[in-house]
């Protein structure tokens, strides 16, 4: 069965996309966290495949989490969120060793079940033009080179 943690401090959106989650993947685990010690007993207890995180926790920040992450699960999967679509945001995630930047405001609900659904099938995704989900080393049709 395969895992994903949803870390984010927003009730609501961290509902949505579990909701999103399940919807289109009924047998994958959706585990929720609101704070970073609570993502990381998370994932020591049920080692997900996928962590989605949020940058801005409360009083904490999420990147701390993906350098975490990628320092002591480096096969896990992260998947910065944000409301910030800045190139400064982008750059920083993948510093801290996100796999993937999603802007919540600019990615839809296809986006990240494109994202999922390559990430299953370990597939790179194939983007389509309304695809704001930017991974490093994956470009997309439209980037410039």
């Amino acid at each position: 069965m395969f895992k994903t943690l949803i870390v984010e401090d927003n009730a609501a959106y961290r509902r949505s996309l579990s909701d999103l989650l399940r919807g289109r993947f009924p047998a994958m685990l959706v585990l929720q966290a609101e704070t970073i010690g609570e993502a990381l007993r998370k994932i020591d207890e049920n080692r997900p495949g996928l962590v989605f995180v949020d940058i801005k926790l409360r009083e904490e920040n999420g990147l701390d989490l993906a350098r975490t992450i990628r320092k002591s699960y480096p096969d896990t999967v992260v998947a910065v969120i944000t409301s910030s679509n800045l190139p400064e945001y982008r750059d920083a995630s993948y510093a801290a060793g996100a796999n993937y930047f999603i802007p919540k405001g600019d990615t839809t609900s296809s986006d990240i079940l494109l994202l999922v659904d390559s990430i299953l099938s370990g597939q790179p995704p194939q983007w389509t033009l309304g695809s704001n989900v930017a991974n490093p080393a994956v470009p997309r049709p439209y980037d410039k080179k």
